[in-house]
């Protein structure tokens, strides 16, 4: 499934409180362990990807060469992807993709070095992740020999990648804390302010008129929540991030 850059707006009923001295006489408690571990290439930072599929076709020498690229979340989505375009019927299906650190190519039959590295290379030079492409040519009959292939096959990726349309997607931070009851609208507006996700509440906490509250925050925005809350307060608020 495409990975794409997306906002997801929380909508919220929280109570207002009448007095500013509420959210200092309470107290945000420790939250105990319970959040999952994330990957390190999820866990603090962020990516550029395309927005959606482009295509760019160009003749060489009488080939046909066409790049079809698209975002891409992982290997499974990779493949596919390449079951969708590609053509049975072309001389040669030659393809690779990059997510994070991961790449893998094919040469489907050109000689080995001369397609699938040179359009991983071309992918790598763009700067852009998340991403696969796939470069089908149509022989012509004019053998274009080592060097004319890597250039044809990392060219064409290369333009195929240079004008598309790309997003930046942030990767979130998995957070947490405990909170008393009547702290919980002063929470909750923050959250929505900050546009968090994955909201989820858990009052089985073992505590009397205390909640676990978790929620996924842009990597970007994790710093500036902590402080917003806590500059609500005299206390200092302990927060985790996995």
């Amino acid at each position: 499934m495409p990975v794409v850059a997306s906002c997801v707006k929380v909508n919220l009923f929280y109570q207002r409180h009448h007095h500013h001295h509420l959210i200092c006489s309470s107290i945000f408690t420790t939250f105990t362990k319970r959040l999952s571990m994330v990957t390190a290439s999820s866990a603090g930072g962020a990516f550029t990807t395309l927005q959606e599929r482009v295509t760019f076709d160009k003749e060489i020498k009488k080939s046909k060469f066409i790049a079809i690229a698209a975002p891409i979340s992982d290997e499974r989505s990779a493949f596919s992807f390449l079951a969708e375009v590609r053509d049975a019927r072309a001389t040669h299906n030659c393809w690779a993709y990059k997510v994070g650190d991961q790449f893998r190519s094919n040469d489907d039959g050109e000689p080995s070095g001369t397609a699938g590295k040179p359009i991983q290379s071309a992918i790598e030079s763009s700067g852009i992740d998340r991403v696969m492409v796939v470069v089908i040519r149509y022989f012509g009959g004019i053998k274009l020999g080592t060097g004319g292939l890597v250039r044809a096959y990392g060219g064409v990726t290369a333009e195929c990648l240079r004008n598309a349309p790309t997003c930046v997607v942030k990767s979130k931070v998995p957070m947490g804390l405990e909170v008393t009851f009547d702290l919980l609208g002063v929470l909750y507006h923050q959250l929505q302010s900050f546009q968090v996700e994955d909201i989820k509440q858990d009052y089985d906490t073992g505590k009397d008129n205390v909640t676990m509250v978790t929620f996924k925050v842009d990597f970007d925005k994790a710093e500036s929540l902590e402080e917003a809350l806590k500059a609500n307060c005299s206390r200092d608020i302990v927060f985790y991030r996995h």
